[in-house]
């Protein structure tokens, strides 16, 4: 029997429903997701088998002008997503005319690899700006194949699925088939803490803050995890501890629940605060941190 096997890569601007839409194609919460611009940093492999397939499936940062060396990595995660790819999705919500980088809207423009188009979050459209927005779209890229969907919602993502099987090149599996993804168990703990994080603190808190999760020790009945919050300034370790440590507490009881479900598992989590200042900014904690490489 033939076996088909490729990269499928997800690009597109902050905020679109790329990681909605991983996860609902993996069937598993891999990618964080929030209503806060610039959720995903680092890119993220999701793999989905079947008996005559492998797909892997590649949620990125959301695209941006950097302004920092953090921004400046996250962007190499995209720009990297172009070179590996057999097919690409990029990915638009309605109302969406461009992308926020005119270089990689070109690579769009002139890729030799399907593209497919999704334009998503047509649950909150109507039928005539649905039209207008095809018809837009049509006219910037008339090579692309166009999907309206709904991640959310689920509509038409069967059929994207489908879609992208049919358009894989004949190979073997490139991963083991019981393999879910390449990330290793400490990445989802440090990233469901974070997704906390940026659902209970406003302004610059979620950006300046950094997860790392330093033991791991599984017993036959409880995993028991201590992690490490990361922030730039004295002053943003104050608001993450909050009043007597309750904003913490509610973070750390949040992140066991979501943990619990993730490993199916009791889950014993200790979180602590400490200061890193400036590790946006400097390129031997962004290489600790997994960015950069």
């Amino acid at each position: 029997m033939s076996h088909k096997a490729g990269f499928v890569n997800i690009i597109g601007n902050p905020n679109v429903g790329k990681s909605t839409l991983m996860n609902a194609f993996v069937g598993e919460k891999l990618s964080i997701i929030t209503s806060k611009a610039q959720t995903t940093r680092h890119r993220i492999l999701g793999i989905v088998n079947g008996d005559d397939f492998q797909v892997i499936l590649s949620d990125t940062p959301g695209i941006i002008k950097p302004a920092y060396e953090l921004q400046e990595s996250m962007m190499g995660f995209v720009k990297s997503a172009f070179e590996d790819a057999d097919i690409l999705i990029y990915m638009v919500e309605i109302g969406e005319e461009s992308l926020k980088d005119e270089a990689f809207f070109n690579k769009i423009k002139n890729s030799k690899i399907p593209v497919l188009l999704l334009l998503n979050k047509i649950d909150i459209s109507n039928q005539e700006q649905l039209e207008t927005q095809v018809q837009l779209w049509k006219e910037k890229l008339p090579e692309v194949e166009i999907i309206p969907i709904s991640a959310l919602k689920g509509f038409q993502v069967k059929l994207v699925f489908d879609r992208i099987i049919e358009l894989l090149p004949e190979s073997p599996p490139f991963y083991p088939k019981d393999q879910l993804t390449d990330k290793p168990e400490r990445f989802f703990i440090n990233e469901k803490i974070r997704e906390k994080i940026l659902m209970h603190y406003k302004k610059e808190i979620p950006y300046a803050v950094e997860v790392e999760t330093e033991s791991f020790e599984e017993s036959e009945k409880i995993i028991r995890i201590r992690s490490v919050i990361m922030v730039e300034r004295e002053t943003q370790k104050g608001i993450i501890i909050g009043h007597k440590g309750s904003a913490l507490k509610l973070v750390g009881v949040e992140a066991r629940k979501d943990l619990e479900i993730f490993f199916d598992k009791q889950i014993h989590l200790e979180l602590y605060v400490k200061v890193n200042k400036n590790w946006r900014s400097n390129q031997n904690q962004l290489k600790r941190f997994g960015y950069n490489q």
